[in-house]
């Protein structure tokens, strides 16, 4: 499974994830900046529709809002 976050550093729902993520010891999801790659940027419009973050990408299925993010992450703990 493919996991691709889509955030930026100063965004407190961003914050929220990492600090989950962190919390899991997680260490499969690749991190995509926003601000810092114009490329993440266009894609997370292209493929999510919108600009929000966080923002992280299923096997490319955007899922948007921190809560549902660090719920879904809970529910399928990383693989071994």
């Amino acid at each position: 499974m493919k996991l691709e976050l889509y955030k930026f550093d100063s965004c407190p729902y961003c914050v929220r994830v990492f600090k989950a993520i962190e919390r899991m010891g997680r260490t499969d999801i690749e991190m995509r900046d926003v601000e810092e790659s114009a490329a993440d940027y266009k894609r997370l419009l292209e493929i999510g529709g919108k600009d929000q973050v966080p923002c992280l990408f299923i096997d490319g299925v955007p899922m948007y809002e921190s809560l549902d993010i660090i719920d879904w992450l809970e529910k399928h703990p990383q693989e071994k």
